[in-house]
């Protein structure tokens, strides 16, 4: 069995928060972005994040807020990580997240191929950019924020990244194996993140794809 963190985003109801924490995901993220159809509001994530078992850890999704924003989501769900998806500075992350004593997700928007001539996303550099994060998560370039629901080319990654990775965009219980074993050796460790790949409509999870994707990611094998 391969230990692999498993986020699950995007929740919205009580029963989907239970049943995702009930088949072993290790986080669960809240969206606090008013355009995306999986959006909830501070309160309303608070409320959700209060049904969390020990050890499942509240992930809260922002966008180009303020500072202040931030500060008061944070100040509703304790102990929740943030996550920085939008166009958030190194220097803002860490201000934030350090004056409020949280730990942080910034969100890397990665091509889903690189066009012929064009220049291959350096990870490397924006790890180093982002070198105070705890984890970079991986999400394909949309033209929309938030989750894009569609993968990018996980070979084109670089071998050598200096960062925790949080592998998204896209995946699904049938293919989120094949990421784990195309990026699990790319950095310093590997999570895996769904959200539109466990609904059965935008914001409302399926509760079996939930438990087919956590068993898909549990069963995964890797080269030795």
């Amino acid at each position: 069995m391969t230990h692999i963190p498993i986020k699950i985003c995007g929740l919205t109801r009580e029963q989907d928060v239970l049943a995702a924490a009930n088949a072993g995901a290790s986080a669960l993220g809240f969206v606090l972005y008013p355009p995306s159809p999986r959006h909830v509001s501070p309160e309303r994530a608070a409320e959700l994040a209060r049904l969390l078992p020990a050890f499942v850890t509240p992930v809260l999704l922002f966008v180009n807020a303020s500072q202040a924003e931030v500060a008061h989501a944070a100040a509703l769900v304790p102990g929740a990580w943030l996550q920085f998806h939008g166009d958030e500075t190194p220097a803002f992350c860490h201000q934030v997240a350090s004056g409020l004593g949280r730990r942080w997700i910034r969100a890397a928007r990665i091509p889903k191929e690189t066009p012929a001539g064009g220049q291959v996303f350096d990870l490397v550099n924006y790890a180093d950019t982002y070198s105070q994060a705890d984890a970079l998560l991986l999400d394909t370039l949309v033209d929309a924020y938030g989750g894009s629901g569609s993968t990018f080319n996980w070979s084109q990654l670089p071998t050598n990244v200096n960062a925790h990775l949080v592998l998204s965009g896209g995946l699904t219980p049938a293919n989120v194996a094949d990421g784990i074993r195309a990026v699990h050796a790319r950095g310093r460790s590997l999570a895996v993140d769904v959200s539109s790949g466990v609904e059965s409509a935008k914001g409302i999870k399926d509760h079996d794809k939930i438990r087919a994707f956590v068993a898909a990611v549990h069963s995964t094998t890797l080269a030795s």
